[in-house]
């Protein structure tokens, strides 16, 4: 995964558990594309102090993922119900009237353990 997706991701679900200044110092390095100096100066610290709130929350926000797995769950949640959808458009398009009966039941088997699947993880 991209590393900006990646961070972006980590900071929706765990940012609430900054603190409000590192969660602005990170949001204005990551997302705000600011530079360390400019970070530095609006919050009246060094270039350096900014370099190591950001790796610190950085690595807070890696923690939690390791320890809970939120972000993990919710991209394969969401690659599960992809491929339902994909199933569903598969089978509204291509489906003749003589296979039907049989593609249903099979569609609809398929996307039962998929939904499975996710309840499992759940």
């Amino acid at each position: 995964m991209d590393r900006k997706l990646e961070q972006a991701y980590l900071y929706d679900f765990y940012g609430e558990l900054l603190t409000e200044r590192q969660r602005r110092i990170y949001e204005d390095f990551i997302f705000n594309d600011l530079s360390l100096g400019e970070i530095a100066q609006e919050e009246g610290i060094s270039r350096q102090g900014v370099h190591d709130m950001v790796k610190r929350s950085t690595k807070a926000l890696e923690g939690y993922e390791q320890r809970l797995h939120l972000v993990r769950k919710f991209l394969s949640t969401k690659e599960r119900v992809e491929q339902i959808h994909a199933l569903v458009r598969a089978f509204r398009i291509g489906e003749d009237a003589s296979a039907q009966k049989k593609s249903v039941s099979e569609t609809f088997d398929r996307i039962e353990q998929i939904s499975n699947a996710i309840l499992e993880e759940l």
